[in-house]
């Protein structure tokens, strides 16, 4: 591996402030450094309607969580109390590790989740194609995987929606903006919130947003690719999904270990 002082080549990540870690571990493995350039920061919410959507939301015969960080704010406002038959569905690998350290799907309740971990993914799960005048539970945040709702409703079911957090936009960091700009390595943006990327455009100055489109992105899905490529990416392409170490593994074709 390459331990050099300065990483040969750099990952932009555009995930909230606070929650760059697991990528800047990940990146680390394969040599290169870490560019955090948030658009926002997380902050839970609470309050008697959050707490009453919440308890009608985990109520419901599905319940669909779409990220860890809807579990884990849920599970600070109330305990989960699975009942047999309930089924309990995650858009990918870690929120359904979430639910089952939570103690979901541990002898109570059932824990779906898709093997492409994204909204379309999650879409296709057997538990949710014959939802035909159910209740579905969706804990969630405003803004991102928005066609879930829609395609739930679309198919009949009566969402139960409870929005455990939110995202609080805030000011580009500037030493990351410059470090962007001023970049004399490759960059690879990791892309796995498609909201993110519009919000980190709309903020950027003209020159680092220049210099951000010439980025390699790897995007967590098609969808991301074909949204990266409208806004004027040109050299995109599709990791195997959206963990760290897949968004990583693919990036690092380019730059091999030393």
């Amino acid at each position: 591996m390459n331990r050099s002082a300065t990483p040969s080549w750099y990952v932009i990540s555009l995930r909230p402030r606070g929650e760059h870690d697991v990528l800047r571990r990940a990146a680390a493995r394969y040599g290169a450094g870490l560019i955090a350039l948030s658009p926002w920061k997380l902050v839970l919410k609470d309050g008697p309607a959050t707490h009453a959507d919440l308890r009608a939301a985990l109520a419901a015969a599905v319940v669909v969580f779409t990220s860890p960080t809807a579990v884990h704010a849920a599970r600070a406002l109330q305990p989960f109390a699975p009942r047999p038959g309930q089924h309990w569905c995650a858009v990918g690998a870690g929120t359904a590790a979430a639910l089952h350290d939570a103690g979901v799907g541990v002898g109570v309740g059932t824990v779906h989740a898709p093997t492409r971990m994204d909204s379309d993914g999650l879409l296709a799960l057997p538990v949710l194609q014959d939802v035909r005048g159910r209740e579905v539970g969706l804990v969630t945040a405003p803004g991102g995987r928005g066609e879930i709702a829609p395609a739930l409703e679309a198919r009949g079911a009566r969402i139960l929606r409870a929005d455990v957090y939110g995202r609080e936009l805030i000011p580009l960091d500037a030493a990351a903006v410059h470090q962007v700009q001023a970049a004399d390595v490759p960059l690879a943006l990791a892309l796995s919130s498609g909201e993110a990327l519009q919000r980190v455009l709309d903020a950027i100055p003209a020159g680092a947003a220049a210099k951000l489109r010439n980025a390699h992105v790897v995007a967590a899905s098609e969808r991301l690719c074909v949204l990266a490529r409208s806004l004027g990416f040109g050299d995109v392409s599709a990791a195997s999904g959206p963990r760290p170490d897949d968004l990583l593994a693919a990036a690092a074709r380019r730059h091999p270990v030393a």
